[in-house]
């Protein structure tokens, strides 16, 4: 290579000698011309000196032999010793071309071969790159079941990761983390809980945590008898936490907002299934709640609660005693009936229900005189009417059942002696004494005090 280059730059640097004798001739020939000398004999055969360096070396002597001027004889037999190396020169160059263009074709041809197995080597590794990165991006996840990822207002992108590699949701943590940085996810993460199915690949996973697709929860909260209970439901099914969801229960401003107050706000929660984003704030999941609330207390409902003297909230809380005094929903409509007789005749509900909630107790199974005697406006045997808010939440059934009561004449009830559960009903004192005497009778033989 470098003996190539000399020999270039060698036989260049020769060939351009007569070049710079010929253009000494031009502007000697300039020169003579504008002295006016247009002898004819001092012209060139051939319409100009320089054409001389052009023509084999006998036109030389022709040339020396037209031309009588001593200076120009002089010139021309240094320019004849100047034709012979040019033409020498020339002649080499011209038996060194054909070596050094072979020479340059062979290095053309080496480096073009180089150049295309590099660009097939690179082609090959992009292709089975590509087919590598295609069957693991879009490789279906096999689960046996849904899982569910949960991101929460502390929740982090390497968090969320881990979650999805704990739960097998991922066929490739490393390409995920790549298209994830692709995508920004890791600044985008945003809170909720989403699902992740059998058959999902990498790339549709990213997109549902990425766009925030949520899988709603269905909410149900059921057999709850205290705020504190229904706090802890709640949170248990959602991102809120127990505290913040009772802080709002327990707030008086709160509950005249949604027209309850601090007593009767758990009316406004109806036991059933509500379908909500586990990241719901408290705000949206209270102002859902009421408009689930406004929904089933229609003109129809409303219309049957006023036939019975009761307002919705009374309604409620009636229902409440009578879910929490019997057992069995089939009895639901009777102990209505019981209730709402005794109140028409403006009676002493006497609910042992009642004084269970008074005394924060549910699990008695027996009230003792002493139970009767506290205080509390939730005391049914000292105060009459209904108590200030329901003792639990009620259930859409009991409250069917109060709005539909049956209709029958009892007024006392006590539960029967096999404690099943099941009551005896009376419409007399003293027909209800006697079931009252066999009852205490079994729990006496029991050993229940």
């Amino acid at each position: 290579m470098f003996y190539n280059m000399f020999l270039m730059d060698f036989v260049f640097f020769v060939s351009i000698r007569p070049i710079s004798s010929k253009k000494a001739a031009f502007k000697m020939q300039l020169s003579w011309r504008k002295r006016g000398d247009s002898n004819p004999r001092y012209s060139y055969p051939y319409g100009s000196l320089a054409n001389c360096w052009f023509q084999p070396l006998t036109h030389t002597s022709r040339c020396f032999g037209e031309i009588g001027c001593k200076y120009t004889r002089l010139f021309l037999t240094c320019q004849r010793k100047v034709d012979i190396l040019s033409g020498f020169f020339i002649h080499l160059q011209l038996l060194l071309l054909p070596t050094v263009i072979y020479m340059k074709k062979e290095q053309s041809k080496k480096r073009s071969k180089s150049l295309y197995w590099v660009i097939g080597i690179l082609f090959l590794v992009v292709v089975f790159s590509g087919v590598y990165l295609y069957s693991v991006i879009f490789k279906p996840v096999q689960l046996n079941e849904t899982v569910y990822v949960y991101i929460d207002s502390q929740t982090n992108y390497e968090a969320v990761v881990r979650q999805l590699k704990e739960k097998k949701a991922l066929s490739s943590e490393r390409i995920f983390d790549l298209l994830a940085r692709q995508m920004k996810y890791p600044q985008a993460v945003k809170t909720g809980r989403y699902a992740v199915t059998d058959g999902m690949n990498i790339l549709d996973v990213l997109r549902t945590l990425r766009s925030g697709k949520q899988a709603p929860v269905n909410l149900t909260f059921n057999n709850i008898r205290t705020k504190e209970n229904l706090a802890g439901r709640l949170s248990q099914q959602l991102m809120a936490d127990s505290l913040s969801i009772l802080d709002v229960l327990e707030d008086e401003e709160k509950a005249l907002s949604f027209g309850f107050n601090e007593y009767t706000f758990v009316a406004m929660f109806l036991p059933n299934t509500y379908e909500v984003y586990w990241d719901t704030s408290v705000d949206r999941l209270f102002e859902r709640m009421h408009r689930e609330y406004t929904v089933f207390w229609n003109d129809e409902r409303r219309n049957k609660a006023s036939a019975i003297g009761l307002s919705p909230v009374e309604v409620s809380t009636l229902a409440s005693i009578v879910e929490e005094e019997a057992t069995f929903a089939d009895e639901y409509p009777v102990v209505a009936g019981l209730y709402l007789n005794r109140l028409n005749k403006g009676m002493r509900l006497e609910a042992d229900p009642t004084v269970k909630f008074a005394v924060g107790d549910f699990s008695l199974r027996r009230i003792l005189y002493r139970h009767l005697e506290i205080e509390s406006p939730y005391n049914t045997y000292k105060h009459t009417g209904l108590p200030p808010g329901p003792i639990r939440v009620p259930s859409i059934q009991a409250i069917e059942a109060v709005l539909s009561p049956q209709q029958h004449s009892y007024l006392f009830m006590c539960a029967k002696d096999d404690l099943s559960g099941r009551h005896n009903f009376a419409v007399t004192h003293a027909e209800h004494a006697r079931n009252a005497a066999r009852y205490q009778r079994a729990l006496n033989e029991r050993g229940i005090f």
